[in-house]
């Protein structure tokens, strides 16, 4: 099958190669040269704006696009909408907010065009371990691009399906990084308790390696912490702020439109917007309120 992959990040690379090497045929096309080059290295076909891209396919016409979720989507597939004909397929792979998907999906639909929406998963390993795929949007046009589905999944029968409408996609893959949230949150507590309990001399990385056989806690996650474990046991260099991609904040904000408890996944999110307040306003204030009332001790900046 040949298709279009718009956006040749990393990870938009990566997908590239691996449907190359399932014998797929890819033109690329990423506002950064070198990474059209890169593509082109591995056997794609590059071009060198979205004309070229959609003259260079057949039809009818499928068009990955893997760019950062915002405007960019916004901009990227309003701009393949003007130039894609009747019956041309575009699948949205990235971290797209659902809400935004589902109101796509009716503009293309006017168009006579179809969305799919792909929540995918994988990061960085996707291209030696295959992709987890969730997969929205009118069935028919999901299954007739099964071949590419199947190339990118970990295997052919697993790893991927069609989950609903189009938006589901994009929901269930937000549902998933707001429970790797929770994944996350609660390995990094437990590793920091075993981390302070000094007395007992314990090596965390041997009890991760302990732990990825038998265990209840084993997981891919748990694999990736023995690995970084081994190779920093001490964390050196790395600095106590930890980003977020978005999924999180919408995953907690539909617990809530929902009327569902989510107490893990929302102080997972709440941990990684406190890890980036370098001056800790709150905490200095708390200091100071037990200060008033108690007249406990404030530890003064630069106290040990």
């Amino acid at each position: 099958m040949k298709l279009g992959m718009v956006g040749l990040g990393k990870m938009g690379a990566n997908m590239a190669e691996r449907l190359l090497l399932a014998g797929h045929e890819i033109v690329g096309y990423d506002p950064d040269v070198d990474a059209v080059g890169r593509v082109i290295a591995r056997g794609a076909t590059g071009a060198a704006s979205l004309d070229d891209l959609v003259d260079a396919l057949p039809t009818p016409r499928t068009v990955w696009v893997m760019v950062p979720s915002g405007k960019i989507v916004e901009e990227t597939l309003e701009a393949l909408r003007t130039r894609l004909s009747e019956g041309d397929v575009v699948i949205d792979g990235g971290n797209s907010n659902y809400r935004e998907t589902r109101s796509r999906a009716k503009v293309y639909e006017a168009s006579g065009l179809h969305l799919l929406d792909c929540g995918t998963s994988g990061g960085v390993w996707g291209l030696r371990e295959g992709y987890s795929l969730m997969i929205g949007g009118p069935k028919d046009i999901v299954e007739r691009h099964r071949p590419i589905f199947e190339a990118l999944a970990p295997a052919a029968d697993r790893g991927f399906g069609h989950v609903g409408p189009c938006g589901a996609g994009h929901f269930v893959k937000m549902v998933h990084n707001g429970i790797e949230y929770g994944m996350m949150q609660a390995f990094a507590e437990g590793f920091g308790i075993l981390k302070k309990k000094t007395d007992l001399e314990l090596d965390v990385h041997q009890i991760a390696r302990i732990w990825q056989h038998g265990s209840v806690v084993r997981s891919w996650l748990l694999d990736l912490t023995a690995d970084a474990l081994e190779s920093n046991p001490e964390l050196d260099g790395i600095a106590p702020y930890v980003s977020d991609s978005g999924e999180g904040r919408w995953t907690v904000a539909e617990a809530i439109d929902l009327d569902v408890p989510a107490p893990v996944i929302t102080m997972s999110l709440l941990t990684r917007l406190r890890s980036r307040d370098s001056e800790a306003y709150y905490d200095r204030l708390l200091a100071a309120m037990r200060n008033q009332f108690g007249g406990h001790a404030i530890r003064r900046e630069g106290d040990s």
